[in-house]
């Protein structure tokens, strides 16, 4: 396991504020969907039954970020869907143009399999950051809950 990955729930006076960390910026990208869905239920207990494809676009990588989560918990409003593994096959980024093309497995949400923690109503731009230092990229962002 690589020591760079992992994220952690930051004090927030209202919301979570997530800070996830990859060793590449597809894996802190990964890294903070699964933060945001940890902060949903125990992602231990979502089986990787349905697999969604997710190509999303943005103008940099902070709206890349914001639109990847974003459509993420669309899926979780509009089909019950929560996620429990990530993997990011591509990230592009020009001038004034940003892609991220991703895989999601999950399984629809089940009261009596995943435990219900806090509903995550949206992504924000709240305290959102990014940075690479020594080969580890760090992501910090807040989820509206």
């Amino acid at each position: 396991m690589n020591a760079c990955r992992g994220f952690e729930h930051l004090e927030h006076t209202a919301d979570v504020l997530i800070e996830a960390r990859g060793s590449s910026l597809s894996e802190a990208f990964e890294t903070a969907a699964l933060a945001t869905y940890e902060v949903m239920t125990d992602t231990s207990m979502v089986e990787p039954k349905v697999k969604i494809e997710v190509e999303v676009e943005g103008y940099d990588l902070f709206n890349l970020l914001y639109r990847w989560i974003e459509e993420l918990i669309a899926y979780t409003d509009s089909q019950r869907l929560v996620f429990s593994k990530f993997k990011v096959k591509e990230i592009e980024v020009d001038q004034d143009y940003a892609r991220l093309k991703a895989e999601a497995w999950g399984e629809e949400f089940n009261p009596e399999k995943h435990p219900s923690r806090t509903v995550v109503k949206a992504m924000t731009y709240a305290q959102m950051s990014m940075k690479e230092e020594m080969g580890c990229w760090t992501i910090r962002f807040v989820v509206d809950i």
